[in-house]
């Protein structure tokens, strides 16, 4: 149910009503003494709000960038490919033993 935000005419008290969009709109102040008319104001509106996993930005993205995505990671891939069949392991060097003290 949307949320919508009213403003007295006469106090001027604002104030939320979750309402049915069928729902007719509000005419009386809530506040004990007043009872004036109120005013339903434009509201903003909701956001999205995405929960939980498999939302990701680039689940909406456009073929040509998917193309252009796919033969990056595969120039990438081939790249680091063939680096790592060349590296070598190397040990460390023993580390020097410390000097002697004289007295």
């Amino acid at each position: 149910m949307p949320t919508y935000d009213y403003q007295c005419q006469t106090c001027g008290h604002e104030f939320e009503a979750r309402q049915s969009m069928k729902d007719p709109h509000l005419t009386d102040c809530p506040v004990a003494d007043c009872a004036g008319p109120v005013k339903r104001k434009i509201g903003l509106g909701s956001g999205f709000i995405f929960k939980g996993s498999g939302f990701y930005i680039t689940d909406y993205r456009s073929d040509s960038y998917k193309a252009a995505a796919k033969q990056d990671s595969a120039s990438a891939s081939s790249s680091t490919s063939s680096t790592s069949s060349t590296s070598s392991t190397a040990t460390p060097a023993p580390s020097p033993a410390p000097a002697a003290k004289t007295p």
